[in-house]
């Protein structure tokens, strides 16, 4: 995609990420506010990944590659509705892949919502698959 920039997220950008979300990413977190932003780019500069175009700076996708040191993980891959199915996805991936490859990671583990049928085609496609013998257990704090 030419006309496509990928960039990390900074402070000044977290509100318009989290209108952003309320647009164009599937389901809400209870991470989802400026608080849990700022703590997630606080704690990894280059964790949030914005692809915006270059001609006027319109933020159009993001992803949360998110390493431990231990696991690789990926959030909140989501592209704005009047944007998909343009490569965005794609290309955000690659950039989290060599984020993870870069840092020593060795596999991704992608939160995807499983009623969120139109998101698994991105992730299909990017060479990723479910893996239905582990399920998911969170306690909220």
């Amino acid at each position: 995609m030419s006309d496509l920039h990928i960039r990390h997220a900074s402070p000044a950008d977290i509100d318009t990420v989290l209108r952003f979300w309320r647009e164009a990413a599937e389901g809400t977190s209870i991470s989802d506010d400026h608080d849990g932003v700022g703590r997630l780019i606080a704690r990894d500069p280059e964790a949030l990944l914005l692809a915006e175009r270059e001609r006027d700076g319109l933020l159009v996708g993001t992803v949360i590659a998110g390493f431990d040191g231990w696991r690789c993980s990926a959030y909140r891959l989501a592209v704005h509705p009047a944007h998909r199915r343009q490569g965005i996805a794609t290309t955000l991936l690659e950039a989290a892949e060599q984020r993870f490859a870069a840092l020593g990671g060795r596999r991704v583990d992608a939160m995807v919502l499983e009623a969120n049928e139109r998101a698994h085609r991105p992730w299909g496609a990017a060479g990723y698959h479910r893996e239905d013998h582990w399920r998911r257990w969170v306690k909220p704090l």
